[in-house]
């Protein structure tokens, strides 16, 4: 099926849509596409959809209805977000998928995520260096149902499994929550005080997990998270997280925008559909660099 393309009718609207404005990952992503989008001359629309498959449905469609140039989605479910991408593309309107990947190939322009799973060894070879290659640990996972969350738990146990003195006291998903980490983690320590260590699906869980080890008094425990916020670089400033691993939130949203600008002007992106960022580790060594999900001085060029 051929795609028509709103642009060559005159469209200059770019709809991006995260999953929060507040939450600091995703709002970084809607300012960073609103910024690039604005350079390159076309008006914007930020909405989010708070995690919602059926407000995702609505605010695509209306999207849609708007005569959008093209739709920039950091989406709400791999395998509920496939129908609305669909409904985008039927209509001329090309999507092009941030952060999360779909269950679909053909429906996106581009699925441009974070090297998820290199990120999570990064991580947890970090953290297995930090605990002496021994001691007894909590991991807290994302929400189940997402394929970030599935990759990143592989990623960590495909390096933590190598070592015989690391036991997983507990693994249990507190669905990227602070509040829930919180409460996962007290209850964790109750049961399996000799924990030494925490490593978190990202840094939202890192930072519950550390205020209930503050709690309890806590603070030989060793807290490795994954997104690379300000939160988690000024924790690990302080000697209180141990590490985070950086996926570039911003630069991934301003290369979507660069990608759709090329492709509502050429027709073509020039890239496979799946595209992947290198993430970085953060650690005491450079997490004065940190800010705002980037890295100074650092590029992160896109990959098959």
């Amino acid at each position: 099926m051929l795609w028509v393309l709103p642009a060559a009718h005159g469209s200059k609207l770019i709809v991006v849509i995260t999953p929060s404005l507040d939450n600091p990952f995703f709002g970084q992503e809607a300012i960073g596409a609103e910024a690039r989008a604005r350079q390159l001359g076309y008006a914007t629309l930020k909405v989010s959809h708070g995690d919602d498959a059926y407000k995702q449905s609505e605010l695509i469609d209306n999207a849609i209805a708007r005569g959008a140039a093209a739709i920039i989605l950091d989406n709400a479910g791999a395998d509920s977000s496939v129908a609305a991408v669909l409904r985008a593309k039927n209509a001329g309107v090309p999507v092009f998928l941030i952060d999360r990947e779909i269950s679909a190939r053909g429906a996106a322009v581009v699925q441009l995520v974070s090297n998820n799973y290199q990120g999570a060894t990064l991580g947890a070879q970090a953290f297995v260096d930090a605990l002496g290659e021994k001691g007894a640990y909590l991991e807290l996972v994302g929400r189940e149902s997402d394929t970030n969350a599935k990759i990143r738990s592989r990623g960590f146990h495909d390096v933590l499994d190598q070592y015989p003195g690391m036991k997983m006291a507990a693994r249990q998903s507190a669905n990227w929550d602070q509040s829930q980490a919180f409460s996962v983690t007290q209850s964790v320590l109750q049961a399996h005080p000799e924990i030494k260590g925490v490593v978190a699906g990202n840094d939202t869980m890192a930072l519950g997990a550390l205020a209930a080890l503050d709690s309890a008094g806590r603070s030989d425990v060793v807290v490795v998270g994954f997104d690379g916020s300000n939160d988690a670089r000024d924790a690990i400033r302080s000697g209180k997280m141990h590490a985070t691993v950086l996926q570039p939130a911003r630069r991934q949203a301003e290369y979507a925008v660069d990608l759709a600008d090329r492709y509502l002007k050429t027709g073509a992106t020039g890239q496979p559909e799946k595209l992947l960022m290198d993430c970085f580790l953060i650690d005491r060594t450079n997490a004065a660099q940190l800010q705002d999900f980037a890295l100074a001085s650092l590029s992160s060029p896109a990959s098959k």
